[in-house]
């Protein structure tokens, strides 16, 4: 999210989750003010490899319920963020070593899974999903990467399957831009329709 009415228009579709991205090479760099928006709505700062004092200060100054991690972020720099809900990204493309997360399973509240691709995130294509029948974890998951009204039938496939057990929330982005940072309205509400109807 990026644009003051546009993040209003979106928070009133009551998302679970609203992005805000943290990252200066990033056409969706958030360096405006932040609109009030519902409480039950959890602001996440987007962060790829940032010192973690910069980290712990977009929390404070934003009132940050989470953060992001799409770097090389260590289990140990992961501990050290506290009082917000911790979300480490993965990138997968066709074949993960399930073992790197190990390390991660004390200092994490949640996993995301997105596509591996030329960009830390917002790349505009899916991962192979069947590649989540192994995951070895408990912990709930973000399915992420190049989801869009195309991807409905396969997201709803998926919410059927054994895999997605412990999938907690489907993170959407690009397919849903007008331009970086700008989503369109009418195209969110068709899909968390869609998607909500099956569940």
């Amino acid at each position: 999210m990026k644009y003051k009415d546009n993040i209003e228009a979106v928070a009133n579709l009551q998302p679970d989750f609203l992005g805000f991205i943290f990252y200066d090479k990033s056409a969706r760099n958030f360096d405006s003010i932040m609109p009030n928006i519902s409480k039950s709505i959890k602001k996440v700062g987007v962060f790829v490899d940032e010192k973690l004092e910069t980290v712990k200060e977009t929390i404070e100054q934003y009132n940050l319920q989470a953060v992001q991690l799409h770097g090389h972020e260590t289990p140990e720099y992961c501990a050290q963020i506290s009082n917000v809900e911790v979300i480490k990204v993965f990138s997968i493309k066709d074949e993960f070593n399930f073992d790197v997360l190990q390390p991660y399973e004390e200092v994490c509240d949640y996993y995301l899974f997105d596509t591996k691709g030329k960009l830390p995130g917002g790349n505009g294509y899916t991962f192979n999903w069947n590649v989540l029948s192994h995951y070895p974890s408990t912990k709930p998951y973000f399915l992420s990467g190049g989801i869009g009204l195309n991807e409905i039938e396969s997201v709803q496939s998926f919410l059927q399957r054994q895999e997605s057990q412990y999938c907690y929330a489907i993170d959407i982005n690009s397919k849903f831009e007008i331009e970086p940072g700008l989503k369109n309205i009418e195209e969110l509400e068709k899909f968390k329709k869609a998607v909500s109807s099956k569940q």
